[in-house]
């Protein structure tokens, strides 16, 4: 039994022109379906993408605050001109310049229009092949301990575990990392709903009531659940893992990471 990471669920007041950033962002393709919108491949929305993670951003009636966000994007290029040409299509397309402090660093930290952080990295040889995502980061207190965790709850390899990062990819070793990363002062609750999360697929035949019990037994908890959540989970189960749109009927269960960090487990179709 494992679970494949499919997608990058991102929480935002208006979806659809968020969706729109990433998909521009990213050369993908937005495609609406109620509440949410869908960044997938330019030919169509597949699901789970060949090699990748897709991205749902999901409409929920509260903005983000200005709590930094534990969990983001890392987008990778391949030279310093296009570093310089990916920032300054991105401040385009309505993404601002953020400072968290990183003072001078060769990496970039915008923000999209909503708020949500993510990093524009300099050329690493270890993200030539990854495609524009170059990794999902988690803020943690302990990579090692929640490399633990998250090297038995999914299907991917590790590729480094240290008492700073922990890092993670497919085993077929195609599409972004999931990265685990320490940060000095992470907390292990979080002040506030998390903004960017991971959605998780059974494979097919696996039971996802089998599923959610063994990530239980590993150390995660059920998310508390208010208001917004359950706004944000009405919009989430429109996905249909067979074309990717307009289905009402996929069950899902919001669990927490043993740091608190939300994760949702989708239906097997």
């Amino acid at each position: 039994m494992a679970l494949r990471p499919v997608q990058v669920n991102i929480k935002a007041l208006d979806a659809r022109a968020v969706g729109r950033f990433w998909a521009e962002a990213l050369g993908r393709g937005a495609y609406d379906a109620g509440a949410t919108t869908w960044v997938g491949p330019a030919g169509g929305l597949v699901r789970p993408e060949p090699g990748g993670l897709g991205i749902g951003v999901v409409a929920v009636p509260e903005g983000k605050t200005a709590v930094k966000n534990r969990t983001h994007l890392d987008l990778a290029t391949t030279s310093a001109a296009h570093h310089a040409e990916l920032v300054a299509r991105l401040k385009d397309l309505g993404a601002t310049p953020v400072a968290l402090g990183q003072g001078e660093v060769p990496w970039t930290v915008l923000a999209d229009p909503e708020g949500n952080e993510f990093c524009v990295l300099e050329p690493r040889e270890v993200y030539r092949d990854t495609g524009p995502i170059a990794a999902v980061v988690v803020d943690c207190a302990d990579p090692r301990a929640m490399a633990r965790f998250w090297g038995e709850a999914i299907d991917w390899t590790a590729h480094e575990v240290t008492d700073d990062l922990a890092r993670f990819r497919s085993a077929a070793g195609t599409g972004p990392y999931l990265e685990l990363l320490r940060v000095p002062g992470a907390r292990a609750v979080p002040t506030v709903p998390d903004r960017v999360h991971l959605g998780l697929l059974p494979y097919p035949g696996d039971d996802r009531a089998a599923e959610v019990a063994r990530l239980r037994a590993l150390g995660a908890t059920d998310l508390a659940t208010d208001a917004a959540t359950d706004a944000d989970a009405d919009a989430d189960i429109d996905i249909d893992l067979g074309t990717g749109l307009g289905q009402r009927d996929a069950p899902w269960t919001c669990l927490a990471d043993p740091e608190g960090h939300e994760l949702r487990v989708l239906a097997p179709r």
